[in-house]
């Protein structure tokens, strides 16, 4: 499991010219599953997703996550993540979980976020989506399991 995590001031996500989450400061969170994910991957980076500290406290050090300082958070999934780079011009996905895998593992991750945290928003599975967010810092995290 991947996840390109990014502190912003804000983010939404819109698909067919609608916008179907947005959120204010928090996170942005790219994610992507791999053949072999599972639950135990899941509840893995969910905790460490919720508790990463990555916001100021009051002498400007990276010491509060997203829970203590009341954000929203913006899953969204994006298999690309998990492409294999390595050879020639072209990714390959075949390091990607197959879609009907990654639908349930993704859903598996907003509920199983959304028990911890009820601040969650989420993009759409498999939908065209136009992303938009204005990064805090910037501060972007690459966190896998």
């Amino acid at each position: 499991m991947v996840c390109l995590i990014q502190r912003v001031t804000q983010a939404k996500v819109t698909v067919n010219n609608q916008v179907i989450a947005e959120i204010n400061s928090g996170l942005l969170v790219l994610t992507a599953f791999q053949p072999n994910d599972d639950s135990k991957n899941i509840i893995k980076m969910t905790k460490k997703l919720l508790n990463y500290r990555l916001f100021p406290d009051d002498n400007d050090k990276m010491n509060l996550n997203v829970q203590q300082i009341g954000g929203d958070v913006l899953l969204v999934p994006q298999f690309t993540l998990a492409a294999n780079t390595q050879k020639g011009l072209r990714p390959s996905f075949s390091s990607s979980a197959k879609p009907a895998i990654a639908t349930m593992l993704f859903d598996e991750f907003v509920q199983n976020s959304r028990l911890l945290y009820p601040k969650i928003q989420t993009g759409k599975f498999g939908a065209d989506m136009q992303v938009s967010l204005i990064n805090n810092g910037p501060v972007t995290f690459w966190l896998e399991t």
